[in-house]
């Protein structure tokens, strides 16, 4: 018997992936956001997919995609992180 991958949606594009194949960036209880490289911090967490048009789309702060999920706004220098790291990921670093 096949145990099911856990399936999330990305909050850029909305396509479902199984969590590996996403990024996941989480908001702490104290209101700190950060990207989760565990997978397992706590808090409300956002996924968004290694792809670079992914990457791309959440750079365009119009459209506020982490800001909406978190309910907050997220700094700059979140997204430019969030961006580093997947950029990396995709390389084979990090």
């Amino acid at each position: 018997m096949n145990k099911k991958k856990p399936l999330r949606l990305c909050v850029v594009c909305g396509s479902e992936k199984p969590k590996s194949e996403l990024v996941r960036v989480y908001r702490s209880p104290d209101g700190e956001i950060g990207i989760d490289k565990t997978g397992k911090s706590g808090g409300r967490g956002a996924y968004v997919c290694k792809e670079g048009l992914c990457i791309e789309k959440l750079k365009i702060r119009k459209q506020k995609r982490l800001d909406k999920g978190f309910k907050m706004r997220v700094s700059d220098d979140i997204y430019e992180k969030l961006s580093e790291f997947i950029k990396g990921k995709n390389e084979g670093g990090i």
